[in-house]
């Protein structure tokens, strides 16, 4: 039987809300921090199907419901029991390559596998008092190269070894810092800030803003041999230290 944690009867899976040519996403779990379900993969997969099918869409905006975190990334029983099918993977390449702008409005910590999630998108505004980290060695998880490729480009070889390897969690000053939030303001501010990134984006020529994106990401690509490290991801899933470090947190 697979364990579920205890959810809140205000939880559930992502909810899409689409105004003019603004469309949100918003991750609602408040009760465990806006964790992401394998579950929830096929709804977002469908969201993006419903974005693209209106042209009239100009902006995708990632949030969650609340003020005290982004997200607290994969479920750990599903990593135990389901990374394999390699859905969440799936849909954050697809987000990343959208050809519309995308930005990820960060209200408080992001950890594990959401601070991909917010890294697949192409601006990232955060508040003062957030904070993120990446646990996988701490788990004994090899992370999956898409991920780990979206770090050193976003953020440099040298901010993602200090992240992978430490497993160290950073403040928002650092998160800003190393490139991890484009953009910081205070708390109260965030809705305004995205607000105005939004205009900003929806007054550019669509085709083109498509076209650079596109073109910018190309510019960016860093070239590394993805099937070594595939293999090392792939090891790691089946490896015995990460079902038992994985045993041990969830109890």
């Amino acid at each position: 039987m697979r364990h579920h944690p205890t959810m809140n009867a205000t939880d559930s899976a992502p909810l899409l809300d689409i105004d003019g040519p603004r469309a949100t996403v918003r991750l609602n779990r408040p009760s465990q921090h806006h964790r992401i379900d394998p579950d929830d993969v096929p709804v977002l997969q469908g969201y993006l199907d419903q974005i693209l099918a209106r042209p009239e869409i100009r902006v995708l905006v990632i949030a969650s419901n609340g003020s005290k975190s982004f997200s607290s990334g994969y479920t750990l029983q599903a990593i135990l029991e389901r990374l394999q099918e390699r859905g969440f993977e799936a849909f954050l390449d697809r987000l990343e390559t959208l050809p519309l702008p995308t930005i990820a409005a960060i209200h408080g910590g992001v950890y594990g596998g959401a601070t991909d999630l917010a890294l697949c998108c192409d601006l990232r505004i955060g508040v003062t008092g957030g904070r993120m980290f990446m646990p996988a060695a701490k788990f004994g998880l090899h992370y999956y190269p898409g991920g780990m490729r979206r770090y050193v480009e976003r953020l440099g070889l040298t901010a993602a070894s200090r992240l992978f390897l430490t497993a160290s969690t950073i403040e928002s000053d650092e998160m800003l810092r190393i490139g991890f939030l484009t953009e910081r303001v205070e708390p109260d501010a965030l809705a305004a800030a995205v607000d105005r990134t939004v205009a900003d984006l929806v007054a550019t020529e669509p085709l083109a803003l498509a076209a650079m994106k596109r073109s910018l990401a190309e510019l960016g690509a860093a070239r590394a041999a993805v099937a070594p490290i595939e293999a090392r991801y792939l090891d790691s899933l089946a490896s015995p230290a990460l079902h038992e470090r994985l045993k041990q947190r969830l109890g």
